[in-house]
């Protein structure tokens, strides 16, 4: 009697089988399947562990598996690192400067974020806007970082001259409206 794999990451007493070789004949092989065993696995199908290093007067169950649930939204930050902020391969010499640059790239990722954050909160509580989409500006779409940054990147900041403040040129439509949601002011870019 011999158990056999049910499945490529749990090992279970799934099945039972039998090899037989008699002399002058081909081997044959018989099989069941031990539904005693196939219902215990069934039974935990979907089940799973979190471990946590949360102290239990921290973070209840609920409030556990909130977090590990919500882990894939700071996972796709990073995806972050190749698409908008344009981080090309390059070397550096020294370990002091692979830790700037990796600050100074989490720094730009935590400004993407707070941005994303601000015109979120700003529009609650609806979740889209009107007129954020390159493709179709009547259409309604949720703020996210690559729509916010693409509307704002045509903005022009007109250099300060003299005791003239500097200040951004003519917002219009999206525009104006982003930077009122996230409370910046066109002609007063200084505080």
């Amino acid at each position: 009697m011999a158990s056999a794999c049910l499945s490529a990451d749990r090992i279970v007493r799934a099945y039972f089988s039998d090899i037989a070789i008699q002399i002058a004949a081909k081997p044959t092989l018989t099989w069941h399947f031990d539904a005693d065993a196939l219902d215990a696995e069934a039974a935990t199908d979907g089940w799973y562990a979190l471990l946590t290093n949360l102290d239990p007067a921290q973070a209840n169950t609920a409030e556990v598996f909130r977090r590990y649930k919500g882990q894939e939204v700071v996972e796709r930050r990073y995806s972050d690192f190749k698409g908008p902020l344009a981080v090309s391969p390059f070397f550096l010499k020294t370990n002091r400067r692979i830790e700037a640059l990796i600050t100074v790239i989490c720094l730009a990722l935590l400004i993407f974020c707070l941005i994303e954050r601000q015109v979120r909160k700003a529009i609650e509580p609806a979740e889209t806007m009107i007129g954020l989409h390159p493709d179709s500006p009547g259409r309604k779409a949720k703020p996210t970082r690559r729509l916010i940054f693409y509307n704002l990147a045509k903005l022009r900041l007109i250099p300060a001259s003299g005791t003239d403040p500097p200040i951004i040129a003519q917002p219009v439509g999206i525009q104006a409206t982003l930077l009122d949601h996230l409370d910046i002011k066109p002609d007063q870019t200084r505080s």
